[in-house]
């Protein structure tokens, strides 16, 4: 199974390798206020991709800070009522007398 997931890694080294090296030309992009920014076609792809991380990243953020806050208050709980005091025996119920007959 380790032979497989790494012959994949590879695979997937080498088709991203190959689409560097296939990318190679010059590409500009135009900013605003006449500001231009030349570049490789791959590094262009890599900032796109990198950016579209960090925004998924930072939209997730809060909802991990709600779960992980969740999970704190639940933990909390969770110990407190395991560490509270017994709670009393039942008292005992009176056996019926005995019958006579059937």
């Amino acid at each position: 199974m380790k032979l497989i997931v790494w012959f994949l890694r590879l695979s997937v080294f080498f088709v991203l390798f190959a689409f560097a090296l296939n990318n190679q030309q010059e590409t500009s992009l135009n900013w605003f206020f006449g500001y231009q920014w030349q570049t490789r076609t791959v590094f262009v792809v890599l900032a796109a991709f990198a950016l579209g991380c960090s925004v998924g990243v930072f939209a997730m953020l809060p909802q991990w800070w709600r779960h992980r806050r969740e999970l704190h208050k639940n933990h909390a709980m969770r110990t407190l009522l395991t560490t509270a005091p017994p709670a009393p025996a039942p008292k005992p119920v009176p056996e019926h007398p005995p019958r006579d007959g059937l």
